[in-house]
């Protein structure tokens, strides 16, 4: 209702900030695992340049530029990302902080970004 009443509201829309980010990635683990490396990025994965980390339903850590979030399916034996960042290279940068920690957790892990 707000912006039919503006002459041209896709100047509005089009004003929003533009980012990247992925779709629903997935890490496909045996049973259990998925829970049990969610638990241990919680414990020990570093991430240096994160302004906030956030445990709940997961790890969802964000930057001044962007976020990425994994967290444990309910119903199969997956690990789901997804990564946002204002920039193409925020969101690699980012995409990369996850990957390292994820290798340093699971070595053998079969990541798709």
């Amino acid at each position: 209702e707000l912006l039919s009443r503006l002459e041209d509201p896709s100047a509005v829309l089009n004003a929003l900030p533009q980012s990247s980010s992925t779709p629903e990635l997935h890490l496909h683990l045996e049973e259990g695992e998925n829970v049990a490396l969610i638990a241990k990025l919680q414990r020990d994965a570093k991430f240096p340049d994160a302004e906030q980390i956030v445990t709940i339903d997961g790890l969802r850590v964000e930057y001044a530029d962007g976020f990425g979030l994994a967290r444990s399916s309910n119903t199969t034996p997956v690990v789901v990302m997804r990564f946002e960042g204002e920039s193409q290279q925020a969101l690699e940068r980012i995409q990369n902080d996850f990957k390292r920690a994820i290798l340093a957790a699971k070595a053998d892990a079969v990541l798709s970004f």
